[in-house]
This record gives structure tokens, sequence and C-alpha cells, in this order.
């Protein structure tokens, strides 16, 4: 699911309209090294302190908050299949080796069938930088469970990345977003543009910034992200010579009700039971979710 973080999630964008240009001059970018030497990033405990809160403002996650998704995914054959993703920032946390992190539960349809639902932890350390710690995905198959590719900072050698840079700068090196091979989890971001202007359903936004990503697994694709203050992620797209493509954007934001958030609480946590059943090797290594309060936030 995703997009390589929206993880939206493995998300394959498709290549913006007109921007095939720009795009050429962004593989270049990349191989000449921009994204920097394929290496994790080193996670230090003593970087965060015990409150849970995602406040960076290019990737806000305010528990209660869902984001919705949709676009579409152009096949191999040429079909174009409707897609839709949610993601929504819980009340719950995470003690992932010594780190507080938030949870994120996220759904993704394809061709209106759930095919996807994913638990993605995530924290920000005193910097300000916004780190994934880990994922744990189910994927279905005419709504039958098919596998759980998890991976945990810590745990089969997987380490942590940062999705967001506190004060993100054009010409800075590449990052890391995380590093588990064991599920093919190799993703890198650099920065790409600044200052852009992007329409999308959910509104006209100003000042975006752009990340560009791409990983070892897939080097004939590259997925680009925009992002907008106070809102996050708001559009996906792709660019390469892979077949499979697609483009997702923000179409609304939501701040759910107690009820709503009942719901998704219980949906959570029936993902976690089934999380300690498939993933003996990596997510029963972990202690169950708790409040955020419980954590320190």
């Amino acid at each position: 699911m995703k997009s390589r973080g929206l993880r939206l999630i493995s998300w394959k964008a498709l290549t913006v309209l007109g921007a095939s240009a720009m795009f050429a001059a962004a593989s270049a970018d990349s191989r000449s090294g921009r994204y920097g030497a394929e290496q994790p990033e080193t996670l230090k405990v003593s970087e965060f302190d015990r409150a849970t809160g995602v406040t960076n403002k290019w990737m806000p996650m305010k528990a209660g908050t869902r984001w919705i998704y949709e676009g579409s995914t152009i096949e191999e054959d040429g079909k174009v299949v409707p897609h839709r993703i949610e993601v929504t920032s819980t009340e719950f946390t995470k003690m992932i080796a010594g780190v507080c992190a938030m949870v994120s539960y996220d759904i993704d349809y394809t061709d209106h069938e759930m095919v996807e639902a994913e638990l993605a932890f995530y924290a920000q350390d005193v910097r300000g930088r916004v780190w994934l710690l880990g994922e744990y995905p189910e994927e279905y198959e005419d709504g039958n469970f098919i596998k759980a590719p998890a991976w945990l900072h810590g745990i089969q050698g997987a380490k942590a990345g940062i999705m967001m840079q506190a004060e993100p700068r054009m010409g800075t090196p590449g990052y890391s977003q995380g590093w588990a091979p064991a599920v093919g989890w190799t993703d890198r971001g650099v920065i790409f543009q600044m200052g852009q202007t992007v329409l999308v359903p959910a509104g006209t936004f100003e000042n975006v910034l752009v990340i560009k990503e791409s990983a070892r697994s897939e080097p004939d694709a590259e997925q680009v992200k925009y992002y907008a203050a106070g809102v996050g992620n708001i559009k996906v797209a792709w660019t390469g010579t892979k077949k499979v493509r697609e483009v997702l954007e923000l179409v609304r934001i939501e701040q759910l009700d107690q009820q709503a958030m009942a719901e998704i609480g219980r949906k959570v946590l029936d993902l976690e039971r089934s999380a300690f059943k498939h993933s003996r090797n990596v997510y029963s290594r972990t202690s169950p979710l708790i409040s955020a309060k419980a954590c320190g936030g």
C-alpha cells in the first residue's frame, strides 16, 4: 500500500501531465548521487522525549485527523483502475526500541476493494524531524489475508528513517526513509522543489514543498510527493519508465468525532491482534499499543 510513506504507501504513481521535462532533470540528479549514499540513518533515543505529538508543519499528525486521497492506477495492460487511500492519525502509541511512536491507521482501496490495511509508526525528535519507525501492512485479495511484510526499527536489522526534515532546504543531501531489506524497504528522499503552487480537489495550495523519492527495488521509477504547510501530503505522482503508474490527490481532510474515533480504535486493535498472530518474528516481539497519555503525550 504505502506510497512509500502516505507511505501513502508502495504506491506506484502516475507521471504528472506536462511535467516530463522537469522529471527528466530529476532523474539525472538521482543518477548523479543527489540522493546520497544508500545507507540507513542513525536514530538516537536521546533525541526523543516522552511527548508523542508530530507537529512538524510539513507533516502534522493531530490525533483524529483523516486525510482522504483519490486517483487512479494505470496497469501494465493500460487499464485504468480507481484508487483511494485513507490515512488516520489515531490516539494510540507504541514503544519501539525506546521511542514512543504515534500510530497511523491507513486503508488502501483499489478498484473499490480494500487491498491493504496498515499500522504505521511515526515519532518527532527534539530537532523537529519526523521519523518512520516501522510498518505493519496486511495485504488482502478477495477479502482474504495474503501476507504481512512488517518491519520495525531494531528487529531483523531494520532501521528507522526520516520522513520529513525539520527545515527542508534545497541542495541538502538525500536521506534514508527507512532500511528494511528483508521486506524490500530501502526508500530514500531528497528535496526537489520549494515554493510551488498546486491545485488538488481539496483546494489550491501555495509555497508547496516537493520531495522526490527512489528505491533500490524500483530503479525504473521515482515518486514525487507534494506537501503543504499545516496540511501535510497533498499529492503523489510518479515518473520513470515503469508501466504501472499512479496519481493520488488529496480530496478532503476530516476531523473525526468521538464516535468515529471509537470505531477507528476498534479497527486498530483488531489489526494489532492480527499482527501478533501473523507477524511472529517481528510484531510479536513488541509490546501492545497504549494511549498517548500512558506514553507521556
